[in-house]
């Protein structure tokens, strides 16, 4: 079972930003995953995540947004994790506006263990009381907390 602490760093956790539109959002994961990992490039990852958008929206349902993708540059998966001041439109399968974005990158060969930590994640955010918890923090610091505990 994947420990969301494997995956987040207090470095990529930020609570109550400004999100204006998706493609916003997957710029902002991109810069603060690149930020945090300096040989993963920000524009390379940006554009695929993007990409992965294209095939269909991971918009997956109660204000939650998991977008993913695969990147050369990482031996372990990686995430992020936002919190968005205002809610905005995702395209997701419930039409409900995403303000909860947890992006995942997962290594270039990785196989069904990507597809497990994405329905573990999934999962998890699926848990109503921890959606609560999440959108409750007012602080990065706060947030990380929570999402680790």
């Amino acid at each position: 079972m994947m420990q969301i602490q494997s995956l987040l760093t207090p470095g990529r956790t930020l609570c109550d930003i400004e999100g204006v539109s998706k493609k916003r959002v997957l710029e902002i994961l991109a810069n603060t995953i690149s930020q945090d990992i300096p040989e993963i490039d920000a524009d390379d990852l940006f554009r695929r995540l993007v990409a992965r958008e294209r095939l269909g929206s991971t918009g997956i349902g109660h204000g939650i947004a998991i977008p993913h993708c695969r990147i050369d540059k990482c031996d372990r998966p990686v995430g992020a994790l936002i919190t968005l001041n205002q809610s905005i439109d995702f395209d997701s399968i419930d039409a409900e506006p995403v303000d909860i974005v947890f992006a995942m990158l997962v290594p270039e060969n990785a196989d069904g263990e990507h597809l497990q930590n994405l329905a573990a994640l999934a999962g998890a955010l699926n848990n109503a009381s921890f959606r609560e918890q999440l959108r409750s923090a007012d602080s990065d610091a706060m947030l990380y907390e929570i999402a680790i505990q």
